[in-house]
Order: structure tokens, then C-alpha cells, then sequence
């Protein structure tokens, strides 16, 4: 399994190097339209080559869904945490019921219970 893992990431970075490579013309990334941007005085922009702003917005893509995906499932783990810290409470308490149930009686019977 692990070298298949080892042939799917070689194979994607096979894919983002020719992407890379046949997309190294500059592109000019402006902050506004350039209506907007004389009329606010904004005239921000940088000059990239193009394979750059496509992997920089799949990766602005990835980190989006990641955190919009973690954020989302919040009551799920916060559930989750509940749940296993009063699964912990009551194994515990269970623990606690059988040393008192067999604390009189002789320890060899008490195993055999």
C-alpha cells in the first residue's frame, strides 16, 4: 500500500512540473479593476509567472476548505469529547462499584465472580 501512496505523489508532482513548466509566461495580478483602482488611488499589482497564481489559488483553495471543513464539524468533536469524558466518568465509577461489591469477601472468590 505505501507504494502506491510512493506512485500517486510522484505521478501529481510529474503533473505539477509540466503544468509548471508549460505555464511560465508572466501574468499581471492587480488588487481592483482599473476603473476602480483610479478612482480609489489604488493601482496595486504584481507581475507572477502564471503557474504561480494557479497553485497559489488551489492551494488558497485547499487551506479555505480545510478550515471551513474544521469549523463545520466543531459540535461533532465537541460532542465527541463530551461523550468519551463521561465514558471515562463511568468506567470509573464501574471500577469503583466492583472494589466495593468484593471488598469484604475473600480475593480468590472475588476473581472467580
Amino acid at each position: 500500500m505505501r507504494y502506491v501512496r510512493y506512485i500517486v505523489l510522484a505521478a501529481i508532482a510529474i503533473l505539477l512540473i509540466s503544468v509548471s513548466l508549460a505555464n511560465r509566461g508572466l501574468v499581471e495580478l492587480k488588487l481592483v479593476p482599473d476603473d476602480l483602482a483610479t478612482f480609489l488611488g489604488l493601482e496595486w499589482s504584481i507581475t507572477l509567472p502564471l503557474f504561480v497564481v494557479v497553485l497559489g489559488g488551489v492551494v488558497a483553495g485547499l487551506v479555505i476548505g480545510f478550515i471551513w471543513e474544521w469549523l463545520r464539524e466543531h459540535k461533532h468533536r465537541r460532542e465527541a469529547s463530551v461523550k468519551s469524558r463521561e465514558a471515562q466518568k463511568l468506567a470509573r465509577e464501574v471500577d469503583r462499584l466492583k472494589k466495593d461489591k468484593h471488598k469484604e469477601k475473600d480475593e480468590v472468590l472475588a476473581l472467580l465472580e
